[in-house]
């Protein structure tokens, strides 16, 4: 491999999918949760929704579910089979943590090394690849309830599973402003997902 690739294509490739599929899914999932809310005082604007009515929503929904859990799956087997993924998220210490923290407060945390990640940045993305799960068990939890009371069971049931998966879906869009201010302040580590260097 060329040591001045930062991403291999796999990687962004996987990178790009997921992406598409997490706002596909987020989109499709609001206009389901429009029709049945749990919130009901949180209602999604139809231009930020994604099939039209309750039908066409879960039929977007499900389609792209599958991509995101074999893309995923597959990007996770391969980061632990070329040892990438322990390369670039761990360790994460808390020293580092507060010290990557204070530093960013402060405006002074520094990006001249887009190949290696801060401590922030490990915490952030070990984070997602957690939320992504959760998203995934916890929709196969809302989706099948009675052929998998386990799951269903482990997240307290069907309407806990899906505050569950409401929560996650919340946290994987905080996720997404953040990472996108990043890339906006630091536009090189853009370059590095869409051509590797």
């Amino acid at each position: 491999m060329n040591r001045d690739v930062i991403h291999p294509a796999y990687v962004r490739l996987f990178h790009w999918i997921n992406a598409m599929c997490v706002i596909g899914l987020c989109m499709s999932g609001w206009q389901v949760y429009d029709a049945s809310p749990i919130f009901h005082a949180i209602r999604f604007a139809p231009a930020i929704t994604l099939g039209g009515w309750l039908g066409g929503a879960l039929l977007w929904h499900f389609a792209i579910m599958w991509v995101l859990g074999a893309n995923f799956l597959v990007y996770l087997a391969i980061g632990i089979a070329t040892g990438r993924l322990r390369r670039k998220l761990f360790p994460v210490t808390v020293r580092a943590l507060r010290s990557d923290i204070v530093a960013a407060l402060r405006g002074r945390l520094t990006h001249g090394d887009l190949s290696q990640y801060n401590a922030v940045q490990k915490l952030a993305y070990l984070f997602v690849i957690a939320d992504i799960a959760l998203l995934v068990l916890s929709g196969l939890a809302i989706w099948k309830p009675v052929q998998l009371p386990l799951l269903s069971g482990l997240m307290g049931g069907f309407d806990n599973a899906r505050v569950v998966h409401f929560v996650a879906m919340s946290a994987i869009v905080g996720f997404i402003t953040v990472h996108v201010t990043m890339v906006a302040i630091v536009p090189r580590s853009l370059l590095t997902m869409v051509r590797g260097r």
